[in-house]
């Protein structure tokens, strides 16, 4: 080491080389060799307590926060000597406007995760973490659109809008996909970081340039921000005594309105059921477990393994189990845990899933927060439905094909729903209708 180095030097410049002192100084006794020993004890001792004082500082530096500064880790001296020569860089050459520390340390952060090349793991700052929290307890300032990230384009794609909600209102559609926000691109955006710039306080614009399947040019909307209070489970009463539950996501609050909406379908004398779960992005696993429990028979319902092998069962007593006829409609926006759902349904033949093959993401993700407030959401372990398929990257195929009519949905005022029309078939003949 260098310093090392320095201090030795030092000791050794002290003194003259040896025989070459004076003749004169040559032999004149004990008293300058005592002298001499006792200078070189004290300078030694002076150089040892420098060294430790050395360590210590260094032992402060990496034991900041708790963390230890490990040569084979990717956080190495290196590493962190290379990140103070960039930012000497860019603190003397950067143009354009000016970076606060803060950012700069969002974007190593940020980069950390990136390096993983998985869509679900990322970063977020306390500002994020508490917006993001917020929406899953069902309330939000936005346009009330469902969303989740294309696998084809990394684009944020719109798998559904809320009824009376900013995105209704100017038009949004499902597989609708977002390619600037406010006239800034966000492709290689992660979709946490797109949905924070459209997201913004009550009463606000944000205007949204949209690629449209079958649109010969670019699509602009401006919306206007708006107090998304998000039903996520809503119940309507059909025909023939069937119910039909459109459940949009798997947040904390969908839970007690799913048990809501079977109770008022049972005292409705509901003889036949539909649950839409197409265009839901998923959500809480907790969550989707315990909608489980209130329909599936006594078994499993899912399990989750790590890098480790650890396997945690998720299971159901069957006390509930649905005694109705049942149908699912999923579509290709259906994904995570609306997968585990129908997958679940279908593991066990409860009930027919009616539309076309869901998204396919049969991994789970653990948000990890840190003191500051920030956290991180990482992918942990994938899962498996009851019967020991994964489905990541494969989807799940329904009993009853039945690809969406777009174009007579859109193509006129009445919203004809062919899926919903076939759904209704498939039950009024397990009802024997």
């Amino acid at each position: 080491m260098e310093e090392n180095q320095t201090y030795f030097d030092y000791t050794a410049g002290g003194m003259p080389p040896a025989g070459k002192a004076p003749k004169e100084e040559r032999g004149s006794g004990r008293g300058l060799f005592l002298v001499g020993m006792i200078v070189g004890i004290g300078v030694s001792l002076f150089l040892v307590a420098i060294a430790f004082l050395g360590f210590g500082v260094q032992a402060v530096m990496e034991h900041q926060d708790g963390v230890v500064l490990d040569e084979d880790s990717a956080v190495d001296r290196t590493l962190v000597s290379k990140l103070q020569m960039l930012e000497n860089y860019i603190d003397r050459l950067y143009f354009l406007d000016e970076v606060s520390d803060e950012e700069l340390r969002t974007g190593i952060y940020r980069g950390f995760l990136d390096a993983l090349g998985d869509p679900y793991s990322i970063y977020y700052s306390a500002e994020e973490l508490n917006s993001f929290m917020e929406q899953t307890k069902g309330t939000y300032y936005g346009i009330g659109a469902y969303m989740t990230q294309d696998t084809e384009t990394g684009l944020p794609m719109v798998t559904g809008v809320m009824a009376g909600a900013p995105a209704e209102a100017v038009g949004l559609r499902p597989n609708d996909l977002i390619y600037e926000v406010d006239g800034v691109s966000i492709y290689g955006m992660s979709l946490d970081e797109a949905i924070s710039l459209i997201k913004g306080p009550e009463g606000t614009n944000v205007v949204l340039t949209i690629v449209r399947e079958n649109a010969q040019d670019f699509l602009e909307f401006t919306l206007t921000r708006a107090k998304v209070e998000t039903p996520t489970v809503t119940l309507t009463m059909l025909d023939d005594d069937m119910a039909y539950i459109e459940i949009t996501e798997f947040d904390s609050v969908s839970v007690d309105q799913f048990a809501e909406a079977l109770a008022v379908a049972k005292g409705s004398d509901m003889r036949g059921l539909i649950i839409d779960l197409r265009g839901n992005p998923g959500g809480s696993l907790d969550a989707v477990v315990a909608m489980c429990q209130m329909i599936l028979p006594k078994g499993m319902v899912v399990y989750t393994e790590d890098k480790y092998g650890h396997r945690e069962e998720y299971t159901c007593d069957g006390s509930r189990e649905l005694q109705v006829p049942l149908v699912v409609l999923v579509d290709r926006n259906s994904a995570s845990a609306a997968e585990i759902m129908a997958g679940a349904i279908k593991d066990y033949s409860l009930g027919t899933l009616v539309g076309t093959t869901t998204f396919g993401k049969g991994i789970v993700q653990q948000i990890v927060p840190f003191r500051d407030g920030s956290a991180i959401k990482i992918t942990t372990s994938a899962y498996y439905t009851p019967n020991g398929n994964n489905i990541h990257g494969i989807g799940i195929e329904p009993d009853v094909e039945c690809p969406f009519d777009g174009e007579a949905y859109y193509g006129s005022e009445d919203h004809p729903d062919n899926q919903l029309e076939k759904a209704k078939e498939v039950l009024l003949g397990l009802m024997g209708k």
